[in-house]
């Protein structure tokens, strides 16, 4: 399956998403982008539920192939322990 790992909702990337015209803004510098995209998303999400970020931007696409399928086998293994 497609390799995956926990990462941390670390607090002092927040810091990148504050913006001088709107509430917020989803644009992280080039470090900790998929922090920051998870902690953007905790702001839209009932705190009493859990939820994934699953950031595969990087692997999805290959310069030489195209399209690589990243992420594929490992959504479709979730829904399917979700049925279980």
């Amino acid at each position: 399956g497609d390799k995956s790992w926990r990462m941390p909702l670390a607090k002092e990337y927040a810091e990148q998403l504050k913006s001088k015209i709107a509430d917020m803004t989803n644009l992280g510098d080039r470090l900790g982008g998929a922090i920051t995209a998870a902690l953007f998303l905790t702001e839209f999400v009932d705190k009493k539920k859990p939820f994934a970020h699953i950031d595969i931007a990087g692997p999805v696409w290959d310069d030489k192939d195209g399209a690589t399928g990243f992420g594929s086998k490992l959504v479709i293994e979730w829904v399917r322990r979700q049925g279980e």
